[in-house]
């Protein structure tokens, strides 16, 4: 008696992961944690919220001296989109970031960091970001805002922002992508024009990094 001849299933191919545009050639995985550090990292941060819809919830420990003033915040969106959460001890900041990032019901969570997380905790976000965009109403983006140079274990990619120092040049920022799971280092000049941020090749005149 022959036997059956053995059945291959075949592998689904897997979806593309969401992705946030921030200019043509540009994008942020969404359902994942990024990182953001340099002197205008919390500008990045509104540049991001710029390209979002909804609610952006803005968590940093209650003890923080830096805090973001409306009048900084209108050129980039309408301060009443902003939700602050101030945890008072220095656990309740991720575990904070972790529940909303799970509930999927806020599009970016924002927290500033006065240090950097360790790797498990770092995992247990971009988890948390996963089930917020399998079960939530819209694949959520979280990021770190970090001192320094950044350097935060586990993230999807890590982004520096750091005002052009050269006198004439009007608002312009110098953007370095560091790293990333999924494109090579590359530095951008962010140029601020009617009211609209747009992103170019960097000056050959700008030595900010």
């Amino acid at each position: 008696m022959m036997s059956a001849a053995p059945t291959f299933l075949q592998r689904k191919p897997t979806a593309p992961a969401p992705m946030l545009e921030l200019w043509p050639d540009l994008r942020l995985t969404l359902g994942r944690v990024h990182e953001a550090c340099g002197p205008n990292r919390r500008s990045f941060a509104m540049m991001i919220a710029q390209k979002t819809q909804g609610p952006v919830f803005w968590i940093a420990p209650q003890w923080a001296t830096d805090r973001l003033h409306a009048d900084g915040v209108h050129p980039f969106i309408c301060p009443g989109r902003l939700t602050f959460l101030t945890p008072k001890r220095a656990e309740d900041i991720l575990w904070c970031v972790e529940e909303v990032l799970r509930s999927g019901a806020v599009p970016l969570v924002v927290v500033d960091i006065p240090r950097l997380p360790a790797l498990t905790p770092i995992r247990r976000l971009n988890l948390a970001a996963e089930t917020g965009t399998a079960e939530g109403a819209s694949p959520p983006l979280g990021l770190l805002l970090t001192p320094g140079d950044g350097g935060a274990p586990g993230v999807e990619s890590r982004w520096r922002l750091a005002a052009a120092v050269h006198q004439g040049l009007g608002e312009q920022w110098h953007l370095e992508r560091i790293r990333s799971r999924s494109d090579p280092p590359r530095n951008w000049q962010v140029s601020r024009q009617n009211g609209r941020y747009t992103l170019g090749p960097l000056s050959k005149t700008d030595d900010t990094l």
